[in-house]
């Protein structure tokens, strides 16, 4: 498969200019279904998380990059599927089902869109709704925003959130609500933690 032999010739490579620095990378080797929410402020993102993940990671990517044939084929190829931003895309939905049901990794950025801040955007609810229809724990990631800027990726990979655990605190509150301040929570918190090990190591 074109991405096994990509990410084996570029990691050696992208590992020594990225140099990444991650920290419980040991749970990303989660067993079974799952799926990797991580926040978004570049378009390396997915890069990274495919080449540190012992696992293939399956992605949406907006459906405007697939207009061109070539570039459409070469993305499917390297399991990345497109998804209308814009409207709710149902075809996307159940092709991220059905790799979940399949027992893989479906990786997404639930911001929706890449941050151009350095702050979180607010999280979309698809996230949450994958999770809770195909009962696949959530495994959180936080990734430094100015990693590909400063020439070293700094990431942090928390434990999975399992959806079974998740209950609503209120009653005008849905599940789906509640998973998505799980995450956004999940993830924040992670950005608190990796920021505090960076200032302790400049120490």
């Amino acid at each position: 498969m074109l991405y096994v032999i990509l990410r084996t010739l570029l990691y050696p490579i992208l590992s020594l200019i990225w140099r990444p620095y991650i920290v419980g990378w040991e749970n990303l080797r989660i067993k079974g279904k799952a799926i990797i929410a991580s926040n978004h402020t570049s378009m390396l993102d997915p890069i990274i998380i495919a080449l540190v993940t012992p696992r293939i990671v399956h992605f949406m990517a907006k459906k405007e990059i697939f207009k061109n044939k070539i570039v459409g084929a070469f993305l499917h190829s390297l399991c990345v599927f497109p998804v209308n931003r814009h409207n709710a895309d149902i075809q996307s939905l159940k092709k991220a089902m059905r790799v979940l049901e399949k027992g893989k990794i479906f990786g997404i950025f639930p911001e929706g869109k890449r941050s151009v801040t350095d702050y979180m955007d607010k999280f979309e609810k698809g996230t949450a709704f994958i999770a809770t229809k195909a009962g696949a724990p959530i495994l959180p990631i936080y990734i430094h925003p100015h990693s590909f800027k400063k020439g070293r990726v700094r990431m942090i990979v928390g434990k999975p959130i399992n959806v079974s655990d998740v209950v609503p605190n209120t009653k005008k509150s849905t599940l789906i609500d509640v998973v998505t301040d799980e995450i956004s929570d999940a993830i924040d918190g992670l950005r608190v933690e990796l920021e505090g090990i960076i200032e302790n190591n400049k120490r």
